[in-house]
């Protein structure tokens, strides 16, 4: 493979917008220079955001045809239009997996393993995490490095990467205002092991974690508010609480006049919840294997009230479809999470010995999942923590129904 290409930020950008392109919208492809400068200046997927004119571009383009970066085509109909394309991936050698980790590399810059496979889910299917550090470690023991870990940047879990085809801003001060989260961090060691953490860690504190929560609606009016409002939004179709815990949101929900079910991952929380309110029904289930009700064609509501705070951002989508496929037309989804930028990790819990990893989760993001999912109707609420009762995060509530 010949020496490594340097480029410049303008480069940078450009060969990776055209990279990005040539994968999501093929038919489009070739770029007109029209085109090529909206894909480098879109606000969404890039950072920095930038502001490039034609004449930059123009200059820009004619650096990399003369280092044999950039073929130039014409248009097949209509006007003879020149059209561009990027030959780096030709020229680096790169596996489809690599391309897409060096193309979003080029336009985000540095980046967790996370990050990326998020990032990259409409250029390779990665299947995990797993499969991205394995790329990323390969392209770094190439005879020329293509990239290179950077370490963990303070208040981080995990290491970020960055690629070696030129100057990379990668300064902590200038990003500490809005520090990058790696929310599939969680998933490090596989999902299966910490599916064993979560189960383990609330059979431990399922007793403690009853006595102490187990009346807190009578201090949360809004919550109370809208679980009452889903009640009669059900209509008197059968009602599941997944990840119920001890059962005291079902319970609510059976007082306000639901046929409610609670389903959780935890035999200790199930058992508590039976032995605290032994007429409601209660079963050990995984939410993201939600059947329908026996009794019923579906559910009339499925909530998942904050019972996805364990999840990685890039589970959140199948779990939000699976939940939303055994209900019932015009059925209603609730979410409830945290909300934020971070990764909380608790080694103590109730005075337990747990080992629990807390995601808190980007409204805008949960809503865009749930527009996905094809729900309509979308109401979200966002409140701030009530410190009176030791919170210390923000608060998500999504609505949204199932249409026919």
């Amino acid at each position: 493979m010949p020496d490594l290409p340097v480029l410049d930020p303008e480069e940078q950008r450009v060969l990776g917008s055209l990279m990005e392109k040539q994968r999501t919208v093929p038919a489009s492809y070739p770029l007109t220079l029209s085109a090529l400068r909206s894909a480098c200046n879109q606000s969404s997927s890039r950072d920095p955001v930038v502001d490039y004119d034609d004449a930059n571009l123009e200059q820009t383009l004619k650096r990399l045809r003369q280092r044999e970066l950039v073929r130039v085509a014409w248009a097949d109909t209509g006007r003879r239009t020149l059209k561009y394309h990027q030959v780096l991936e030709e020229k680096l050698e790169l596996a489809p997996d690599e391309c897409a980790l060096i193309t979003v590399l080029l336009l985000r810059g540095a980046q967790a393993p996370g990050e990326l496979r998020t990032r990259t889910d409409r250029l390779h299917p990665f299947a995990d995490r797993v499969e991205v550090e394995d790329c990323l470690r390969r392209m770094a023991a190439r005879t020329e490095p293509l990239v290179r870990d950077l370490g963990r940047r303070r208040g981080q879990q995990d290491a970020r990467w960055v690629h070696l085809l030129g100057p990379v801003v990668a300064d902590d001060a200038t990003s500490a205002a809005e520090p990058a989260v790696d929310r599939d961090v969680v998933l490090t060691g596989g999902g299966a092991a910490r599916d064993e953490r979560v189960r383990r860690s609330y059979d431990v504190v399922a007793a403690t974690y009853a006595d102490r929560l187990a009346g807190e609606l009578d201090d949360l009016p809004f919550e109370a508010w809208l679980l009452r409002r889903v009640v009669e939004l059900a209509d008197g179709a059968p009602v599941v609480e997944v990840g119920s815990g001890p059962g005291h949101v079902t319970h609510f929900l059976a007082e306000a006049g639901a046929d409610s079910t609670g389903v959780d991952l935890s035999p200790g929380m199930v058992a508590e919840a039976r032995r605290r309110f032994p007429d409601g029904t209660y079963e050990v289930g995984d939410l993201r294997r939600l059947m329908r009700p026996t009794t019923s064609s579906g559910w009339g509501a499925v909530l998942a009230w904050y019972s996805l705070i364990h999840l990685a951002a890039s589970e959140l989508p199948d779990a939000v479809s699976a939940l939303v496929r055994p209900m019932v037309v015009d059925g209603w989804l609730v979410l409830a999470l945290h909300a934020g930028a971070q990764v909380r990790h608790l080694d103590e819990w109730f005075d337990h010995e747990v080992s629990l990893d807390f995601v808190l989760h980007d409204p805008a993001q949960i809503r865009a999942i749930v527009e996905s999912v094809g729900l309509v109707d979308v109401e979200w609420y966002l409140r701030g923590p009530i410190t009176a009762r030791g919170e210390t995060t923000d608060r998500l509530y999504v609505i949204a129904r199932k249409p026919s």
